[in-house]
């Protein structure tokens, strides 16, 4: 409007670039991505893929050179050697396309390559969680946020113990399937798969990927600050997995496995 004032500052943005993942040097995938973590990203990938399930199925992972003038390292690009036995990812695995930072599932040549079976059965985790820790643990993840309170602009992941409320990792990301990439990644590099007695909280809402990313991860409760999709509800059902949604407040909707969601029990954190 007229008379207003204006001003001119500098802003802070989330960072955005393209990881490409390679397998025995040969691409895999293509994802835009937050810089930072990326190994984890990676691993957590090859498992929401269902090409590995274990930390031994992983023999190194490492910077590859990139496209940059000099032919130096742009770290950009990574390359996964996995170990003797574990069978390369089959050509229909393989992403004809980019992932988007809001797309963990672009480039998929068919519905049926959508879901991949876990190596982990969720639906006899016997996890409960009390609903006084579960309502702290949308704050407690964006308390965790750093990188979100320099830029606005980014997702986040959180891991925690589902009865001491221990939070066991957090992760950011331009993309929501990313950061959860990256929980799970962390958790297979540090030999803790499967995530028995976990809660994976995210940001966003409850997609149909986090949802297979948190079976492929043996983790038994999602829960999300929004709503999930029917599709989500649907696979979170298949597999046994609980998801809670609208987690704001003091309410909450759980859509499956309610068995896991308890009443209060002055919970530790």
């Amino acid at each position: 409007m007229v008379g207003e004032s204006r001003a001119n500052r500098e802003d802070v943005l989330a960072v955005e670039e393209p990881l490409e993942i390679r397998v025995a040097g040969a691409p895999l995938a293509i994802t835009m991505r937050t810089p930072g973590h990326d190994f984890e990203l990676a691993a957590g990938f090859l498992i929401s893929e269902g090409i590995i399930s274990r930390g031994d199925d992983l023999f190194s992972v490492r910077y590859c050179a990139g496209e940059s003038a000099d032919e130096g390292n742009t770290y950009n690009v990574l390359d996964i050697v996995l170990a003797p036995g574990v069978p390369l990812p089959d050509s229909n695995t393989q992403r004809n396309f980019f992932m988007t930072s809001s797309c963990g599932l672009c480039g998929k040549a068919s519905i049926d390559a959508v879901r991949t079976r876990s190596a982990y059965a969720v639906d006899q985790d016997d996890a409960v969680v009390a609903e006084d820790l579960l309502i702290t643990l949308p704050g407690r993840l964006r308390e965790g946020q750093e990188v979100f309170d320099r830029t606005g602009g980014l997702h986040a992941a959180a891991l925690f113990d589902a009865e001491s409320g221990r939070m066991l990792v957090l992760r950011e990301d331009v993309g929501r399937h990313n950061a959860v990439d990256k929980v799970v990644g962390w958790a297979l590099l540090e030999r803790r798969l499967p995530l028995s007695g976990t809660v994976l909280m995210v940001s966003g809402r409850a997609s149909f990927e986090l949802v297979q990313k948190a079976s492929m991860a043996g983790i038994p409760v999602l829960a999300a600050v929004s709503a999930p999709s029917s599709l989500a509800i649907d696979l979170a059902r298949d597999v046994g997995l609980t998801v809670v949604g609208f987690l704001r407040g003091s309410s909450m909707v759980v859509y499956s496995e309610s068995r896991r969601i308890v009443a209060a029990q002055k919970a530790v954190v």
